[in-house]
């Protein structure tokens, strides 16, 4: 039954939009693991997404504009994956994906000129061992390489220089209300910074009925940026220093099982440690006592679909997600708060080659950031494709 091995695979792979919590883009398609024989998958998703908000009265006075406009740029993922046996028992696989990104643009009114943006890629290699008819491990090492920049305009550094002379920093506070305009606009950029993490396995299968329940956990890791920060008016915090930022560990429960004749059902729940990361540049800190941005929360994210082969050729599935909101203060480099998606998709199977197509739309949860601007129905469109060859 290969489609029942290689739905979900596809799936995850067509459109990375539900995994969205935190700067998720793309999973692991760990199904290949589970593919006959010798098997290669290549992956491309497109994504946009429309997030915009209201700024308070205030805001809008100051800015001269009542919208911030669409602040989310559309990005791209890649994935590649090749799984080969090297005896009965122990198959191995190495995969090529971008695991985490993220693409803000302010371009109307108070916030215009605060932009971010974060590029990965990783390379993972992995093992497989069956130990038993039903019982398998697997597990290896990821390599994540990313690298991040920040602008934040003089109006924002300045307003929250402001808030900090109200906590009784009265040096921020002067020097929020002498620097002269345009004078407090700050930049960082960290070069690339290479980690490895660790990656380990279960999975208990039945094959009489296409059941595999697999639990997959994924070491954090803390990347070191080689930071360069600039501000013309304090030129004690320009200059080259060191960010560190935590990634957060996960832990993957999938399932699929087969409920009827040619008929699964698959899903999964993915928990993410997105609370410990922060962006906390050593200039910045020493300038405000903060951090650039941050995630107060953990993430669950669920999805449950169903998968149905038409014959021997074409396969259909649907798919739906779902993240909780949380509440409490958003990041205006990521004003959202949770989410529910859905996914439709086929796959065409001819000889040893097998194409994958799916479209995932995502209702993104309304957000409020720390100046009550306020995010409200705002939406994502993913598309995506992949190509499955076996040898």
């Amino acid at each position: 039954m290969r489609f029942t091995k290689s739905a979900i695979a596809a799936l995850l792979l067509s459109t990375g939009v539900a995994q969205a919590g935190g700067i998720d883009r793309s999973n692991l398609p760990y199904s290949v693991l589970f593919e006959d024989g010798r098997v290669m998958q290549l992956g491309f998703s497109n994504v946009n997404a429309g997030v915009s908000g209201a700024y308070s009265p205030a805001l809008t006075f100051l800015g001269g504009s009542s919208s911030t406009g669409d602040m989310a740029e559309s990005y791209q993922t890649l994935s590649f994956a090749y799984k080969a046996d090297l005896n009965d028992k122990l198959s191995y696989a190495v995969f090529l994906n971008t695991p985490y990104g993220a693409d803000a643009n302010y371009r109307s009114g108070f916030y215009t000129g605060l932009e971010a943006h974060w590029k990965s890629e990783q390379l993972s290699a992995l093992l497989k061992y069956q130990v038993a008819d039903r019982v398998s491990v697997y597990g290896g090492l990821k390599y994540v390489r990313s690298e991040a920049e920040i602008a934040i305009p003089d109006s924002l550094i300045r307003g929250g220089l402001q808030q900090a002379g109200l906590g009784g920093n009265l040096q921020a506070a002067a020097l929020a209300a002498n620097a002269p305009a345009g004078t407090l606009a700050y930049t960082a950029v960290g070069d690339k910074d290479g980690q490895v993490a660790v990656i380990v396995g279960a999975a208990y299968e039945i094959p009489d009925i296409a059941l595999r329940v697999g639990l997959t956990y994924e070491s954090g890791f803390t990347h070191s940026f080689r930071t360069t920060e600039a501000i013309a008016a304090v030129p004690s915090i320009s200059g080259v220093g060191t960010t560190n930022v935590e990634m957060p560990q996960s832990v993957t429960l999938d399932f699929q099982s087969g409920v009827a004749k040619d008929t699964l059902v698959f899903g999964s729940i993915k928990w993410s440690e997105w609370s410990v990361w922060e962006v906390r540049p050593p200039g910045y800190n020493a300038l405000t006592g903060s951090d650039i941005t941050s995630f107060d929360n953990d993430v669950f994210t669920y999805s449950l679909g169903i998968g149905r082969k038409i014959n021997d050729n074409l396969s259909l599935f649907a798919r739906i997600g779902y993240e909780k909101a949380n509440g409490g203060v958003a990041s205006r480099l990521s004003p959202t708060d949770g989410s529910r998606s859905i996914g439709i998709g086929g796959s065409w199977t001819q000889d040893k080659v097998k194409i994958t197509g799916g479209i995932e739309y995502v209702e993104l949860g309304d957000a409020t950031d720390g100046s009550t601007t306020r995010f409200t129905d705002n939406s994502a469109v993913g598309v995506g494709v992949s190509v499955l060859f076996s040898f």
